[in-house]
């Protein structure tokens, strides 16, 4: 598919070339059987206004022409099959330039949770998906989505967005990331997991098949949080235990220091878990450090994801990789027309 480009005196970049790009992804992999006037391109472009606009369904009216009536966008959109999305989302984020991600070469990846607000009822057909959380713009419950990102340059691009069922496990999501990166021929530089893949099961789920990785570890206990009062950065040997198995594993430390600007002062040891990896803790730390940016990733998407109070999780599972989505196309357009690519600083 082509890159949107028009050229006039110099680069132009115009915001209809823009969405209109991101239409034809989502027509060339979603199929909403429609009978009538109305066409499944005219539905998804609604889509993309209501994200960019960050308007609702029964809103959008107000702020675009032409688009169906309310209830017909609502009965097509709920044809769709939750199931269906979840093996096309992949297919669509995966719409990336060649010059941005090439297969055969080796990325940093990045695999994380983030949660949606939730402020309706739990039952029937979203009760496998809404969870129980601590309090969170005002309510327990939310969406949750595991996200796939490569990191290539300081740039993160979405590979893969998954809604979390509350029956699977963390493995059996980890396994559909990973599969997205052997499908693509993409190779691992290093995996860098969130602090809630830290257990015995996914470490070892790694090591057996050969996967760099690293995931800050959580301090519980007297002995880890002793083992980390070192004088400097280091290596240190450690056995993770529960309460039936345990398993030895080698844990980066980073000293640093507070600086007196934020207000606190002092030393403080930050411990990872890695394996296969032949740096130094400071460039250990420094990698990990680089996905903290996934934080912004997500502000950026809130920022063009559709809005809806739908019970639906299949609704919000499609509002959620359009909002992806218009992220990846937005940073692929910012890689392609306004880097500077030269050697050097």
């Amino acid at each position: 598919m082509p890159i949107p480009v028009a050229r006039n005196n110099g680069m132009v970049l115009r915001a209809k070339e823009c969405s209109d790009y991101v239409v034809d992804i989502l027509n060339s992999h979603i199929t909403i059987p429609i009978n009538g006037k109305l066409n499944q391109k005219t539905l998804i472009r609604m889509l993309v206004g209501m994200a960019a606009e960050r308007q609702s369904i029964h809103s959008i009216r107000n702020s675009l022409s032409l688009v169906p009536c309310e209830t017909s966008c609502r009965y097509h959109l709920a044809k769709l099959n939750h199931e269906y999305l979840e093996d096309e989302a992949s297919s669509i984020l995966l719409n990336i330039p060649d010059s941005v991600l090439k297969s055969g070469k080796s990325y940093k990846f990045a695999i994380d949770f983030t949660d949606d607000p939730y402020y309706g009822e739990i039952g029937g057909e979203n009760a496998e998906f809404v969870r129980r959380t601590k309090v969170k713009r005002s309510t327990t419950k939310v969406y949750t989505y595991v996200t796939l990102y490569a990191i290539q340059k300081g740039k993160r691009f979405t590979l893969a967005v998954f809604p979390v069922r509350n029956k699977e496990s963390k493995i059996f999501y980890l396994q559909r990331c990973l599969d997205v990166i052997s499908i693509q021929t993409y190779a691992i530089e290093v995996l860098c997991l969130d602090r809630a893949f830290y257990s015995i099961d996914v470490l070892t789920f790694l090591e057996e098949r050969n996967i760099p990785y690293i995931i800050p570890v959580v301090k519980h206990g007297k002995k880890l949080k002793s083992l980390l009062e070192v004088p400097k950065s280091c290596f240190l040997h450690y056995t993770i235990r529960s309460k039936d198995k345990s398993k030895d594993v080698l844990l980066s430390v980073k000293v640093g220091y507070l600086k007196s600007k934020t207000g606190k002062k002092g030393k403080i040891s930050l411990g990872y878990v890695v394996s296969r990896l032949s740096w130094t803790p400071e460039r250990v730390h420094q990698v990990y450090k680089s996905r903290f940016g996934i934080e912004s990733s997500y502000r950026m998407r809130n920022r063009v994801r559709p809005f809806t109070t739908s019970k639906n999780p299949t609704l919000r599972f499609l509002f959620v990789i359009v909002s992806f989505l218009m992220e990846n196309v937005w940073i692929s357009l910012q890689w392609i027309f306004f880097t500077i690519h030269q050697r050097g600083p």
